[in-house]
């Protein structure tokens, strides 16, 4: 599911059990809502509150730092594939084939990432053609040897941090996590239409609140998902890389 369909969900499932708290103090006998009763169940509320503003907050936090690192280690990994592309031109016209594999296998890495289809699976088969093509070589002086050795050490670390990636990029919250953190924050909104009359300064400031814990769902679930949705990670690193390889 979309992480716009599932605010959607949060919003309607908070806002609408505001309604229903002020449906049910209606409902109520006087003796549920006295004084006594009012202080236990603000007591509850506070307790639930905050236990769903520090999830909340700590869930933010994670995946905007999962979001930023895949960032990172993108434009990181952009300027190592230019850097082995550099290492083998200065080789000779003999890594020419691999020099041409590097591109493809950065041009399929791009696509799978960047699909209209969204993040598909990784596929190593092109990056082992190139790897394949890189110790073929057969250098003839110590300089040769020095770059080709130089190119198979960058050429690991780059799939190592690819490999990295591609286990991090789909970071989902388990459903069931995400379903009591829901129902946390439906309970704190039935309890505060359970304290109040409706008018519309009350709706307008309930329906600000649900939208406010929804978009904050939503960034979780965007920041969690970097490579998808409205805040998906450009692809511009790559497309550097795609304009210099070969040049």
């Amino acid at each position: 599911m979309s992480a716009f369909f599932l605010a959607s969900v949060v919003f309607c499932g908070a806002f609408f059990a505001a309604l229903a708290g002020m449906l049910l103090r209606v409902a109520l006998p006087g003796a549920h809502l006295d004084a006594d009763s009012r202080d236990v169940i603000k007591l509850v509320l506070g307790l639930i509150g905050t236990m769903s503003a520090l999830i909340l907050g700590l869930l933010i936090a994670s995946a905007n730092s999962n979001y930023n690192e895949q960032s990172s280690e993108l434009q990181s990994i952009s300027a190592k594939i230019i850097l082995l592309d550099r290492i083998l031109t200065y080789y000779g016209p003999e890594s020419e084939g691999a020099r041409k594999q590097l591109g493809e296998a950065v041009a399929a890495a791009h696509d799978r990432i960047w699909s209209p289809q969204g993040l598909r699976p990784t596929n190593l088969e092109a990056a082992n053609r190139f790897m394949q093509q890189l110790q073929a070589l057969s250098p003839k002086t110590d300089m040769a040897r020095q770059l080709q050795g130089r190119a198979l050490q960058i050429a690991e670390n780059i799939l190592q941090t690819r490999l990295l990636m591609a286990s991090q990029a789909g970071g989902a919250i388990p459903a069931p996590f995400l379903a009591i953190l829901v129902f946390w924050i439906c309970v704190l909104f039935l309890g505060f239409g359970m304290f109040t009359r409706f008018n519309g300064t009350v709706a307008a400031a309930l329906f600000v609140g649900a939208f406010s814990v929804a978009g904050a769902i939503f960034l979780i679930l965007e920041l969690n998902t970097p490579y998808q949705g409205f805040m998906q990670i450009s692809d511009a690193p790559l497309r550097a890389v795609l304009s210099q390889i070969g040049r």
